[in-house]
């Protein structure tokens, strides 16, 4: 695959329909002596202009704005408006994209064959793509966010969190059918409304979001690598031996009365947040280097399954428990730490990116509003149920709740090893896609061509920075929390909020409330990430951080 450097601001992108060519001409003669700029001689020759300067390079890069999403683990999501190439979703990660539909989009664009097809899909498909591209490994830490914020303030946060990210995405897809096209993309809205450093802002905080997904990809695959490796060594010692799978409580002795189970002392060559990183990348980093990686699509099918596995195994262990009250209402939560919460259900409720894209394949489009509302209830009731169901029935003191909640559970739990063994299949097959898709965002937004030498940098530096990550700060909840809160205050709040102010000033129905509306809105979102750098964070997770250090120096 070859990038064609282009100038940066002298080239349109080709949206590929003669609706978003429109656009690009109202967009450019807003303010013009034209007031009707779609039947104007002038746009007319505006428009054949446009035509002639389209490039392969333009047309790809029109394209690559329309596959940024990350997850947190947010996940490579069903994409039916890519064509329609692939119904199989990714479900574990933070912001997710139809890996087939990528891969297709990519190759039709160089191929310079785009192809416009109006094959639809029915509202209850539509709805159960936007829920299964939504779901992601949120679900893990979801629990702990719960116990973090408390379970009144949870519930609060939850809903209004999902009002608001409801609302925004409504937002970009009423701008889109004024301003865009079936084939437009959130990138593009940018640049046509906003300008070209909108566009840039939108590109940059989804590298972003995507390099967090990539980190917090690596932590669990580390994770259900250690513990899976851990479970077959101890079945084959012997079959007769006896193992407690007791809850455990890994981040602190909350009191002595509990019956908490000392942790194995790891070996010096065989530590999770030592050695493990190490071994995980003899694993995947061979993956990160092929050059089609299409193959990894086949298992995108696992993303469902894992989702539907997780509320299965909540529901079963919180059955088993029964409801564990005890001083639930009675515990005192700082206020601030509900911002751990709402900086995760940022990332959680993720799906901006790509909502237009989904959403222009509904067949009933005076319906999108109705669908979509009802795809973000199921979101919420699903996170609800987890989150709320395992935190409520936990039977240890809540604050031992980790954020992954597999870690609470002793490696011999069968469910628990069954549940370690998928996510570790699917998250093997997920990582290649995602780092390739940041590679490429990267060569794109720095011009640079996919050459093997660079490949290889940028999946080294990607490797690397994964490997720290693991062994200094391997807390999913704290990384998913600060991606969660930077990249939703651009795209979750500022870029709707922004398009939709110029969208109403150009058609004249701006009101001054609404510009208040909406610089309220932005400064919500600039709170929620203020407010991340002022948890406490006394749950022992240095604990891990200072115990790796540790280990690493006695080696």
């Amino acid at each position: 695959m070859r990038f064609l450097k282009s100038s940066p601001r002298k080239s349109e992108d080709d949206l590929s329909t003669q609706s978003s060519l429109r656009s690009m001409d109202s967009c450019e003669l807003f303010g013009s002596a034209c007031s009707d700029y779609s039947d104007c001689e002038y746009c007319d020759e505006r428009r054949r202009q446009i035509k002639k300067k389209y490039s392969p390079s333009d047309s790809y890069c029109s394209a690559m704005s329309r596959l940024e999403t990350t997850p947190l683990l947010g996940v490579l999501a069903t994409r039916p408006a890519y064509k329609s190439l692939g119904d199989s979703t990714d479900t574990l990660g933070p912001g997710e994209v139809s890996s087939d539909a990528v891969l297709s989009t990519y190759k039709k664009n160089f191929e310079k064959t785009v192809k416009n097809e109006n094959k639809k899909q029915s509202s209850l498909v539509t709805i159960f793509s936007i829920w299964n591209t939504i779901m992601g490994s949120s679900l893990l830490t979801m629990a702990w966010g719960v116990e973090r914020a408390g379970l009144p303030a949870a519930l609060v946060l939850v809903a209004v969190m999902a009002a608001l990210c409801l609302y925004t995405a409504y937002i970009l897809i009423s701008v889109n059918a004024y301003h865009g096209s079936d084939t437009c993309s959130v990138q593009a809205l940018c640049r046509l409304l906003l300008g070209g450093w909108a566009e840039a802002l939108a590109h940059v905080f989804s590298v972003l979001v995507l390099l967090g997904a990539n980190i917090v990809y690596w932590i669990l695959i580390t994770n259900f690598f250690y513990f899976t490796v851990n479970y077959f060594i101890d079945l084959s010692v012997s079959n007769a031996t006896e193992y407690n799978t007791t809850l455990l409580c890994p981040n602190q002795i909350v009191n002595e009365s509990l019956m908490i189970p000392s942790p194995a002392e790891e070996s010096r060559y065989w530590g999770l947040h030592t050695t493990a990183p190490l071994y995980t990348a003899l694993i995947v980093f061979p993956l990160l280097n092929f050059r089609n990686v299409s193959f990894f699509t086949k298992f995108n099918s696992l993303g469902t399954l894992s989702v539907f596995y997780l509320l299965i195994f909540v529901t079963v262990k919180g059955y088993a428990w029964g409801i564990n009250m005890g001083a639930l209402w009675s515990e005192t939560h700082a206020a601030r730490n509900a911002a751990v919460l709402s900086g995760m259900l940022a990332l959680s409720f993720y799906i901006h990116n790509i909502i237009i894209e989904i959403m222009s394949n509904n067949a009933r489009q005076d319906k999108n509003g109705r669908d979509l509302t009802i795809a973000f209830v199921l979101v919420t009731i699903t996170y609800t149920m987890v989150g709320a169901v395992f935190y409520v029935c936990f039977p240890l003191a809540k604050s031992c709740i980790e954020d992954n909640i597999l870690n609470n559970f002793e490696r011999h739990d069968v469910m628990t090893a069954v549940a370690r063994v998928l996510l570790l299949f699917q998250v093997v097959t997920v990582y290649p896609l995602v780092a390739y898709m940041l590679r490429t965002e990267a060569a794109i937004l720095l011009s640079l061509r996919d050459t093997p030498a660079l490949m290889l940098l940028v999946n080294v530096c990607i490797v690397v920075m994964c490997i720290l990550f693991a062994c200094f700060c391997p807390n999913i909840g704290t990384i998913i929390r600060y991606t969660g809160a930077l990249s939703g205050l651009v795209h979750v709040f500022a870029l709707p909020a922004a398009l939709h102010v110029r969208s109403l000033h150009l058609r004249g129905e701006l009101a001054h409330w609404m510009t208040l509306l909406y610089c309220l809105l932005v400064l919500a979102g600039a709170a929620n990430l203020l407010m991340q750098f002022f948890i406490t964070d006394v749950d022992m997770r240095t604990y891990r951080t200072y115990g790796a250090i540790t280990s690493l120096k006695q080696m």
